[in-house]
């Protein structure tokens, strides 16, 4: 039987998971700042009552390529097919290409 993860040990390999990401978007080329990583519950920008934002298990990565701010869905196409080949979740799948989440 498989013991289930705590939030902390899925917070360690959701940090490991962004590190590989990032690596990945500057080997192909982009260049990325950080966008939402925590969000406090009631505080800045609006997640649903579900996001995993709130429990650090969710990234906004705001993408560049060439000095240019990419906001796109589709701009993130490449990097959301490498995100869910490690085995995590794309907010392109509805429509927030910018948001990374296990």
């Amino acid at each position: 039987m498989r013991k289930r993860q705590s939030v902390r040990e899925k917070q360690s390999i959701f940090a490991l998971m962004v590190a590989q990401l990032i690596i990945f978007a500057f080997s192909k080329g982009y260049e990325l700042t950080l966008g939402d990583a925590w969000a406090k519950n009631g505080e800045g920008r609006k997640h649903s009552a579900k996001s995993k934002h709130y429990i650090r298990l969710a990234i906004d990565l705001n993408l560049f390529k060439d000095g240019k701010f990419l906001r796109k869905t589709e701009d993130h196409k490449e990097l959301g097919a490498f995100w869910v080949s490690l085995g995590g979740i794309w907010g392109g799948d509805w429509k927030d290409g910018n948001h990374y989440e296990l």
